[in-house]
């Protein structure tokens, strides 16, 4: 049994829930482990218990837990400026400096940066700018946002209505209209570009969709898209929150698969976690279409977008990624995350691996329960992620020491053995 840390609010009642309305958990749960400290790749409980964080947190922890240079980074900026808005007017050093270190990054030419304060942010903010780019140039109609089936585009109302996620749309009621409509691969795409290509503003899509079960995208797919977006007129955003910043192996799932995309949504890993940031890297077809006129106004922002104390965190992971070559790290943990996992595939409770990079994943055979083979996996000190019935997720951080690599490798062989009931 897990040492779960149970707060009891009602003296004289065992289980009520918390205060605390937990995202993406049931609204009446009342045992929860409490995470109090990282380091590297570890997190510790409130017993002292160490697990490995297999997860990276939420897919975001690339540079580790507890690292000194982002903390005193953040600190240092807090003692000088604490945070200071970034409308019409004014600006700060952090943010200048951290647009331009990405706008270096770009998979795209002389982009420019447009800061929020998470992924799903980020995915409203390209949804509206590709609407505003087609209205500037004359076609207001242009306004539908075609997604990948699995595709996952966040919880705000745009990011919600564009994903391919059902369970994750249900019961809020009616969506954006205009917005979704899915497609499986390629050809499909293209139907669906041939039908409405002349009302399409955006098609959206993970690199390698992530919470959607690590789906790596079929050879050719994003190229494709380019050629069709090209072909119809529309826009192309890659959804960059989870695959930027290395944990593909290369500064953005577009290196990977050699595609120039129009609109980049990153968040998660631009500062491993530590502070709360997002944006949208915006390419020269927006551009042209934004900078024409100097009597216009983009009337969209956040009251945190560029915080400076913000920005300071996410050039300090940025360097650390840099400095201790943590792309070409992601090439070896993941590498060695497959290689072991593919040792439990036995066709019948383990059918198969998948991912790229270092975000990769496990599909269990039919009978089997990922969340089940995941407290399994907690029971051992390990923390994955369990997608769906049959989906177990790996995105450790990229400082990971193989040992824990090792621990994740044997931890999910053990609760996957033929002797552990995993259904």
């Amino acid at each position: 049994m897990l040492d779960f840390t149970v707060r009891q609010h009602l003296r004289g009642r065992s289980t009520i829930p918390t205060p605390f309305l937990h995202p993406f958990a049931s609204p009446s749960a009342d045992r929860f482990v409490t995470i109090v400290r990282g380091e590297g790749a570890g997190v510790f409980d409130a017993d002292g218990r160490r697990y490995v964080d297999a997860l990276a947190s939420l897919w975001y922890c690339n540079v580790g837990h507890g690292r000194r240079e982002v903390i005193e980074a953040m600190t240092r900026q807090l003692g000088t400026l604490e945070a200071f808005h970034t409308f019409e007017r004014f600006t700060n050093e952090p943010a200048e400096q951290l647009a331009a270190t990405l706008s270096e990054l770009a998979p795209m030419p002389d982009a420019r940066v447009f800061l929020v304060d998470s992924g799903s942010e980020a995915v409203d903010s390209a949804i509206k700018l590709a609407r505003l780019t087609h209205a500037l140039d004359g076609q207001p109609d242009r306004t539908l946002i075609v997604s990948r089936r699995h595709g996952y585009h966040g919880v705000t109302l745009g990011g919600t209505s564009a994903q391919g996620l059902p369970a994750n749309r249900e019961l809020f009621g009616p969506l954006l209209p205009r917005v979704e409509i899915e497609h499986d691969d390629l050809a499909h795409a293209e139907a669906v570009l041939a039908e409405h290509g002349d009302r399409v503003a955006l098609v959206i899509a993970e690199p390698v969709i992530a919470a959607g079960g690590v789906r790596p995208p079929p050879p050719g797919y994003l190229p494709g898209l380019r050629r069709l977006c090209d072909e119809h007129g529309a826009l192309l955003c890659l959804d960059e929150v989870v695959c930027g910043f290395g944990r593909l192996g290369a500064w953005w799932g577009a290196d990977v698969y050699d595609v120039v995309p129009d609109l980049v949504t990153f968040a998660k890993g631009v500062t491993s976690g530590y502070a709360p940031l997002g944006g949208v890297l915006v390419g020269t077809a927006i551009r042209a279409r934004l900078e024409a006129d100097p009597e216009f106004v983009l009337r969209h922002g956040h009251t945190y977008s560029g915080h400076p104390t913000v920005c300071a965190a996410a050039l300090a992971a940025l360097d650390i990624t840099r400095s201790e070559a943590l792309l070409e790290r992601a090439r070896l943990v993941g590498d060695r995350l497959a290689a072991g996992l593919l040792e439990a595939v036995d066709g019948e409770r383990v059918v198969g691996v998948r991912g790229e990079g270092a975000l990769r994943a496990v599909a269990l055979g039919p009978g089997a329960d990922a969340p089940t083979v995941r407290e399994h996996m907690l029971e051992q000190g390990v923390i994955p992620r369990a997608i769906g019935d049959d989906t177990i997720a790996f995105c450790p951080p990229l400082v990971i020491e193989d040992a824990d690599l090792e621990r994740c490798v044997e931890a999910f062989a053990s609760a996957t053995a033929p002797d552990v009931r995993v259904g």
